[in-house]
């Protein structure tokens, strides 16, 4: 432009107009480049104010994972659902945490220390919320035999303020029918093991009778009976 300005009849030049758009977009892609890098550190700094408050957490518990991420917006990450980045202005803060509802932002400000100190209220719910868990967890495998327990003690006590008697203890069951069943299925399978015995000696013998008598004196020798 300010070629054309200066020599309104020169005709307008392509790779003149080129060189200058690629030096005005070097130039922008520096400045971008220095802002984000400015971005990155100052989120650094913030990364060594807060990790002494995480380390503080026990050597048990993994849910915190402090780093920085480097891209187009630079995220200082506490865990898996919170961050912290910066605005458009380059210098305010926010921390924000991604929850079912969407994303909540938990504080905004200019000064460290201020995130720094919502930080550390956020690590102390996230270990009491963890520590809540595993007794919930603790107290469902205690329930089913606790829950039992106490319908069974809510059903005496209600029995009691009816003026119920309570139910009488069962009677053993009577096992002589039983006994008595066993006994003489075993009478009928051992009668019957005889009987089939009996039957094919019968017929073994009539057999011999028949035909098997001679069939051994003329082929073998004199019949043993």
């Amino acid at each position: 432009m300010d070629d054309f300005s200066s020599d309104p009849g020169k005709p307008p030049n392509l790779r003149s107009a080129m060189r200058r758009a690629r030096s005005e977009a070097a130039e922008q892609h520096e400045a971008i480049a220095d802002l984000r890098q400015a971005e990155v550190a100052r989120l650094e700094m913030l990364e060594d104010a807060i990790r002494p408050i995480v380390d503080q957490a026990p050597d048990d518990v993994e849910l915190f994972d402090l780093g920085v991420t480097q891209g187009d917006r630079p995220r200082l990450f506490l865990d898996m659902i919170s961050f912290v980045d910066l605005a458009h202005d380059r210098r305010t803060f926010r921390f924000f945490q991604d929850t079912r509802h969407g994303r909540v932002l938990i504080a905004e400000s200019e000064s460290p220390d201020k995130i720094v100190a919502a930080v550390t209220n956020y690590v102390a719910r996230r270990l009491v919320e963890r520590e809540q868990a595993l007794a919930s967890d603790w107290r469902s495998r205690s329930a089913p035999a606790e829950h039992i327990r106490a319908h069974a003690r809510a059903g005496a006590l209600a029995r009691q303020a009816k003026g119920d008697k309570p139910p009488p203890p069962a009677k053993p069951r009577r096992r002589f029918w039983r006994l008595a069943g066993d006994v003489f299925g075993f009478l009928l399978m051992t009668l019957g093991s005889i009987t089939l015995c009996v039957v094919l000696f019968l017929l073994v013998q009539a057999a011999w009778e028949a035909g098997g008598r001679a069939y051994w004196a003329a082929h073998i020798g004199p019949p043993p009976f």
